[in-house]
């Protein structure tokens, strides 16, 4: 690095959904994006036509390489899970990522979420927080929660996750919104600063709006675990359509686009409907990224699980668990399926999930602009991911670990 700025050339950014013919500067000391002129010297790299986009945000996983968020033994141990995880999670593309805890029983909350406060992981990913999926679900649309564990929205949140949880560690909570008291609970977590998505819901169209003028603001996995898009009964998939100026705003959803949660023609209408407001999300659990077999369970589900390719089940049972596949592979698969452009697929897993969260302004993330954190995916033409750039600094290459692993071989050789 020259100690003050790079210059990336020949090459094109993401902004607005659009490819922008330009360069673009970052500062090697602050870790920011700079003014795109009056720069003269610093360090050139050539990116040989390739694209620069805002590092991935991945706004919805629960594990990934044998580990899953609820995998608590002690403090130190997981926290170095923790690290290990960021550090495959950069490989991806991955710049951020909130860390999925499912409905486990209150004191498997209070033991996990301290570990799951914000911090910056060196060369890696960075923890932005929890997101918190349960307990306040519907019985009916549990999916591979246990509802068993399922309270009622007049439960004091902070008995079941703690006080200072959710002051430090959640950033974003699902919840069914047709529940008796949830209007009132959802107003009680925004005050806290805490995003409100609905989720494993049986809510109508209507129960949806409630939630909305509660201060809801998105959608979980849309269309898993939730009333289907009925002809006269939208239920909770009807929002994503409603007009731009409507008040409160259209809520934000997410599609997991693994071509086994949602058919992709499915996820091709939904994301058709309201490209500014899709998040792309993995659902992604421990058996992501593990041969096929079957594995033991753990907090959430007690029993034992199967992969098959993209497919991961309750062993015996074709309950759907969570994702498998990479949050790269899911844009991919989103402009493959739905036509898309490059810019607009990765859209979907950057500013969106910027705007969304709320951490695209000054020093923030998720968007190529001056004065954000240059935190940055170099990308192909196809979408592939070739080098991530975490605050400035490059973190991973492509090439480079190619050229590590056959030097490996060798010496092993």
């Amino acid at each position: 690095m020259s100690g003050w700025f790079t210059l990336f050339t020949n090459c094109r950014y993401i902004l607005n959904g659009e490819l922008v013919e330009d360069h673009l500067v970052i500062s090697d000391e602050t870790g920011l994006i700079l003014k795109r002129e009056g720069y003269i010297g610093g360090e050139a790299i050539d990116l040989e036509d390739n694209i620069i986009a805002p590092g991935f945000l991945e706004l919805h996983t629960n594990g990934a390489n044998g580990f899953h968020f609820t995998h608590f033994e002690d403090e130190k141990s997981y926290s170095r899970k923790v690290d290990d995880i960021a550090r495959y999670y950069a490989t991806q593309g991955v710049t951020g990522f909130y860390a999925t805890i499912p409905t486990v029983k209150s004191e498997e909350f209070h033991k996990i979420l301290p570990s799951l406060n914000p911090r910056s992981i060196p060369n890696s990913a960075s923890l932005l927080g929890a997101h918190v999926e349960g307990p306040y679900l519907h019985p009916s649309k549990n999916g591979a929660h246990n509802a068993a564990l399922f309270a009622p929205p007049d439960t004091d949140p902070t008995s079941i996750y703690g006080p200072s949880n959710l002051s430090n560690a959640i950033k974003l909570i699902t919840l069914a919104p047709e529940l008796s008291g949830a209007p009132f609970l959802i107003k009680d977590l925004v005050a806290h600063g805490i995003k409100v998505s609905m989720g494993h819901s049986t809510a109508t169209y209507e129960d949806g709006l409630a939630g909305l003028y509660a201060g809801a603001t998105c959608l979980t996995h849309t269309l898993n675990a939730m009333r289907g898009l009925g002809s006269r009964a939208p239920g909770l998939a009807g929002l994503i359509s409603m007009p731009k100026m409507h008040q409160p705003p259209t809520p934000y959803y997410t599609l997991i686009a693994d071509g086994q949660h949602l058919h992709p023609s499915t996820v091709s209408l939904l994301y058709r409907a309201n490209p500014k407001r899709a998040i792309t999300i993995t659902d992604s659990i421990e058996l992501a990224s593990l041969p096929d077999g079957t594995y033991p369970g753990h907090s959430q589900i007690p029993h034992q699980q199967t992969k098959a390719g993209d497919r991961a089940t309750i062993a015996g049972t074709d309950t759907l668990i969570g994702g498998c596949i990479p949050l790269q592979q899911s844009v991919r698969n989103l402009m493959d399926w739905s036509g898309c452009g490059i810019a607009e697929a990765v859209g979907t897993v950057t500013e969106n999930v910027a705007g969304f969260m709320g951490i695209d302004g000054e020093g923030g993330r998720g968007v190529l602009k001056e004065g954000r954190r240059a935190d940055l995916t170099v990308l192909s033409e196809k979408g592939e991911v070739l080098q991530t750039w975490v605050a400035g600094v490059k973190v991973w290459d492509r090439e480079e670990e190619v050229v590590m692993r056959e030097n490996d071989g060798e010496a092993r050789g």
